[in-house]
């Protein structure tokens, strides 16, 4: 059935891609978004459909979310400051952006009575912290934040709490505790709950989606503070090499941007699923030296990673999904591989041209001393 869908953050990477699919199976789209400078360097995109409803507006105007909100059948609450490094220092702002918008969008709700059928949030897999482990010892174990003394002495692997043997990463599943390392994890998990509590209490089925390591075509290039295949392609087009935190060889779960937004579409669609926070992502782990060498290899650029052996603030050594849930519920199965994402990500950045910020992200989080 034909849905009036508005789009939170809709004219950013993932919320672009989900405006297409929308429109392509014939739901009419409104996209709310404030053109954040940080992320949209360049004001309106040229890659937003003609076809969708574009409303420039702030979460934080409350009037202006009122007249987004009226109406709509559905709502996808994609709008985010986005960072681990620069929520530990923003912190006002991330706790605005994230939260107060969040509240803003529900009393909206309230106030204006849409006649809403689904509401969904993206959250994050950040919320997790570090991933689960497996000891051969005590068996599978939820680690705790990894200590600043072994960090210091550039001790990257978690280790047991019970008895101190390594653990073998494993995949994370939704029921593991939430151990948030950062502000920006923290105001995932209040937008995540928030939605989940406002639906039950008012009847509106709604579900979270813990994202994982989203990368391709339209992320932003010149945002020292987005996903990490993104700012080594930045690093690359500049022909300065990627620079890697710790050894490399931590773990994370690389979802293409087409897959989400297929996921997007089937919680949309879905009416079994509320009240559920589900993964999405790939389910395959992928180093962060992989994804660097990648990237570089792909793109004819014969630059070697950095490999900085620091630690910075937030960070995690491991995570990736297990997407068994959403694959039950949703029906969800990511369809685009490493490889076939990757390659189109670089034909993408063929056409592009980035401002390489990294040095000056680097120094923001040296001077405050969230690297070790």
């Amino acid at each position: 059935m034909r849905k009036n869908v508005l789009i939170t953050g809709g004219a950013g990477f993932v919320g672009s891609h989900t405006a297409d699919l929308l429109l392509q199976q014939g739901h009419r789209v409104t996209i709310f978004d404030c053109l954040a400078p940080q992320v949209h360097c360049g004001g309106l995109p040229s890659y937003l459909p003609a076809e969708a409803e574009f409303m420039r507006g702030n979460l934080s105007d409350f009037d202006s979310v009122c007249q987004a909100v009226e109406g709509m059948d559905a709502i996808l609450h994609l709008a985010a400051a986005v960072g681990v490094g620069q929520s530990m220092y923003e912190i006002a702002s991330y706790t605005a952006d994230n939260i107060q918008g969040t509240a803003n969008l529900l009393q909206s709700i309230l106030k204006t009575a849409p006649p809403l059928t689904k509401l969904v949030v993206a959250s994050s897999m950040s919320i997790y912290g570090e991933g689960q482990g497996l000891c051969e010892q005590c068996g599978p174990v939820a680690p705790g934040q990894r200590s600043l003394a072994a960090l210091k002495e550039k001790q990257w692997e978690l280790r047991c709490p019970g008895c101190d043997n390594q653990l073998t990463p494993m995949p994370t599943a939704e029921d593991k505790s939430l151990q948030c390392s950062s502000i920006y994890a923290l105001s995932k998990k209040a937008q995540e709950e928030m939605v989940l509590l406002f639906g039950a209490t008012y009847g509106i089925p709604s579900i979270a989606l813990r994202y994982f390591n989203i990368y391709g075509p339209r992320q932003s290039l010149s945002n020292p503070y987005t996903g990490v295949a993104a700012i080594f392609a930045s690093r690359l087009l500049n022909r300065q090499p990627p620079m890697i935190f710790e050894d490399g060889q931590q773990m994370r779960d690389f979802v293409n941007v087409r897959d989400v937004a297929r996921a997007n579409l089937l919680a949309l669609e879905n009416v079994g699923a509320s009240g559920m926070a589900l993964n999405i992502g790939s389910g395959t782990p992928v180093t962060i030296e992989q994804v660097g060498r990648q990237i570089a290899g792909m793109m004819g650029r014969e630059i070697a990673p950095r490999i900085k052996q620091q630690y910075r603030v937030g960070d995690i050594r491991h995570c990736f999904g297990d997407i068994s849930r959403a694959s039950k519920v949703l029906g969800y199965q990511p369809a685009v591989s490493f490889q076939d994402g990757m390659s189109e990500l670089v034909g993408w950045l063929r056409s592009q041209q980035a401002e390489d910020r990294t040095e000056e992200a680097m120094e923001h989080l040296s001077i405050r001393g969230l690297v070790a």
